[in-house]
């Protein structure tokens, strides 16, 4: 295992994990899910962690995280019509700040075909001003902190 990855590559280190289903539009004209589409499936677990268990509101509450950056490292294809599973965890928490890692594995593969790190900043939804993470929110996340290799 390579040092200069981006977080943990075993699905066992994550504590939350959520199954996704590649579609065929996923594909790109050389047979596998495109790079793109990757990041549609990071965004699409954070939220559900967000709105599952940290009760976020996406229509009415105050506060909204912002991807502020993110990165990608990809291992192995994937491809319609493989089924998936995206691992879910938080390497930092700070006042307003939280690091994700997710990875993105093939189901019944316990090594990951890509992991991903990204930022969320909260901000005020009206003024768009950073802003502490709501404690509800910030217990869930401190929840998720990454399982020690």
């Amino acid at each position: 295992m390579s040092n200069n990855r981006p977080g943990p590559t075993q699905l066992e280190q994550y504590p939350h994990t959520y199954s996704l289903t590649t579609r065929w539009m996923d594909n790109d004209v050389y047979g596998h899910v495109n790079n793109v589409v990757y990041y549609s499936y990071f965004d699409t677990i954070i939220n559900r962690f967000l709105i599952e268990q940290a009760g976020l509101d996406i229509h009415q509450s105050g506060s909204i995280g912002l991807m502020v950056q993110s990165q990608c490292q990809y291992f192995s294809s994937v491809a319609y019509p493989d089924q998936l599973i995206g691992g879910f965890s938080v390497e930092k928490v700070g006042r307003s700040s939280v690091d994700y890692n997710i990875a993105i594995f093939k189901q019944n593969s316990i090594d990951a075909a890509a992991v991903g790190k990204l930022t969320h900043v909260f901000v005020n939804r009206e003024t768009r001003n950073s802003m502490p993470i709501p404690p509800i929110i910030l217990t869930a996340l401190l929840s998720a902190k990454l399982k020690a290799n």
